[in-house]
């Protein structure tokens, strides 16, 4: 058992990225994930490690995207409106085969929206918000606890399949104070466990990293070796939690924040008698289709809860293909789904 304290689930995050060995971070200001980055300006100083406030979040996630080059586990951190101004260099390191760790803490939009809670990012996260066919993978924790475990386990899963990785939060969890224990430790950095990385090379070969293929069909071989590593991640890497999936006659489909609540409402459920179930998706990108899918088998009423006018519910249907109904509930611009709502939901679909 590790050692057990209070923190904000910003502050969480952090520590989960100084346990991966994050040796570096570069970011700027935005509410609701200011703690995050003050956090990491004082643990960079414990370990030695270099914390840099970017001009910009365009400077940020190149900056990133420079000590991710030369070896370092690096990260970035912003809030809706500063993720849309990284996703050139989201494009670039996923082009150049680079690992790094990007956490967005979503509040509204669209524009500058506000500083409430908000899934409104789906599409950008698990889409692509760049250019190119490319892929990031999306984790989306569902506590203080989970944003500490996640982000660790984003930057192992990064390096391994050399892919930005994504911690896809929201003010909620960001800003949510709860016991949280240092547990997790993952294998940190080590430079020299990255032969590809830009070290110097004396005595080597010279190694290039870089997005620009000019030669006829160099490009489309690139893009099919990608595809390919890709299909690898979706076979090894999707992570879903079931709640009542065996003898349900209704499954609420949520992640993140949006997830805790609806498990709340799904107790209550069944403590009316109505045999509800839950399925948190933990990876958005890959996302558990096959899983939802082998429920769709047995079960025939679906109902998924966001705060969006409805983005995931389009992957549900997809993975369903027709085998049941989904039906859809979501609050918008910083509105938050209550149990009792949740709970309506389910009482009127049944």
């Amino acid at each position: 058992m590790g050692k057990k304290i209070l923190m904000c689930g910003n502050d969480a995050c952090g520590e989960g990225a100084m346990l991966a060995g994050c040796t570096f971070y570069a970011g700027y200001p935005i509410t609701p994930q200011n703690e995050l980055t003050a956090y990491m300006a004082r643990r960079m100083v414990d370990t030695g490690g270099t914390f840099i406030q970017a001009e910009s979040e365009l400077a940020a996630i190149n900056m990133v995207l420079g000590a991710s080059a030369s070896g370092f586990r690096a990260m970035t951190s912003s809030s809706s409106p500063g993720i849309s101004l990284k996703q050139e260099g989201i494009s670039y390191m996923a082009g150049c085969e680079l690992p790094g760790v990007i956490v967005n803490i979503q509040r509204g939009g669209p524009g500058l929206g506000n500083i409430a809670p908000a899934q409104g990012d789906y599409f950008q996260s698990v889409k692509g918000g760049g250019h190119g066919d490319y892929k990031v993978i999306v984790l989306a924790p569902a506590s203080a606890q989970e944003l500490l475990d996640h982000t660790s386990l984003a930057f192992d899963l990064s390096d391994k399949y050399r892919n930005p990785a994504l911690i896809l939060g929201d003010g909620l969890l960001g800003q949510m104070m709860e016991p949280v224990e240092i547990r997790t430790q993952s294998s940190g950095n080590n430079i020299h466990n990255k032969p590809w990385a830009l070290t110097g090379c004396a005595g080597r070969k010279p190694n290039i990293i870089k997005s620009l293929f000019l030669g006829d069909g160099v490009l489309e071989a690139h893009n099919v070796k990608l595809q390919q590593k890709y299909n690898t991640i979706k076979a090894a890497e999707v992570r879903v939690e079931m709640i009542n999936s065996k003898d349900s006659d209704i499954m609420v489909v949520a992640y993140g924040s949006v997830a805790r609540i609806s498990k709340a409402a799904v107790a209550k459920a069944r403590a009316k008698g109505i045999k509800a179930g839950l399925i948190r998706p933990i990876t958005l990108w890959p996302f558990p289709e096959k899983a939802i899918s082998e429920i769709a088998d047995k079960v025939k009423k679906f109902l998924v809860v966001e705060m969006s006018a409805g983005q995931m519910v389009e992957d549900v249907r997809l993975a369903i293909c027709g085998k049941a109904k989904v039906s859809f509930y979501g609050r918008m611009g910083g509105g938050i789904p209550t149990e009792g709502e949740i709970l309506a939901q389910i009482e009127k679909i049944v």
